[in-house]
């Protein structure tokens, strides 16, 4: 592993422990916070459907099942995941894009990591010069940014 992977894993690290990316559930109300009409549109279609079961004579016996069902489906809607970050998923289009996204496309690297870079004896004078070139050409770096560097 060389100086600049070590110091990005560093970093990807931090930020998933300051950001509590640990990719495990957690019970949240932002479902209804965010769209409290879906949430109001679902209990009415439920209850809609729980009046036809219960007046029709052929659905009544399988009402513990729309039951069931609700629950199941509505307490999919009252956890938040925050997926963590991981540095073999930088520049990997895979199944897992569709879970955390292209966050190292879309997510600024901390200054300080840069100045760590730039500060580290353990990185060659010709990829300091390639990072302070980058900086001053775009400004804010990505993840993707600093892995490429890492990569020449």
């Amino acid at each position: 592993m060389t100086e600049i992977q070590r110091l990005l894993t560093d970093t990807i690290e931090q930020l998933n422990a300051d950001e509590k990316r640990d990719n495990r559930p957690r019970f949240s109300i932002s479902f209804i916070r965010k769209h409290p009409g879906l949430f109001i549109g679902m209990w009415i279609g439920w209850f809609a459907t729980l009046w036809v079961m219960l007046e029709s004579d052929t659905l009544a016996g399988s009402v513990w099942l729309l039951v069931v069902l609700f629950a199941l489906l509505n307490g999919f809607f009252f956890f938040d995941v925050n997926p963590r970050y991981r540095y073999d998923d930088i520049d990997v289009l895979d199944l897992r894009v569709c879970y955390n996204g292209e966050w190292y496309n879309t997510r600024n690297v901390p200054p300080t990591l840069i100045d760590k870079i730039l500060q580290s004896p353990g990185v060659d004078e010709q990829k300091k010069s390639l990072l302070h070139k980058m900086v001053t050409t775009k400004g804010e770096l990505s993840f993707y940014d600093i892995f490429s560097l890492a990569r020449t």
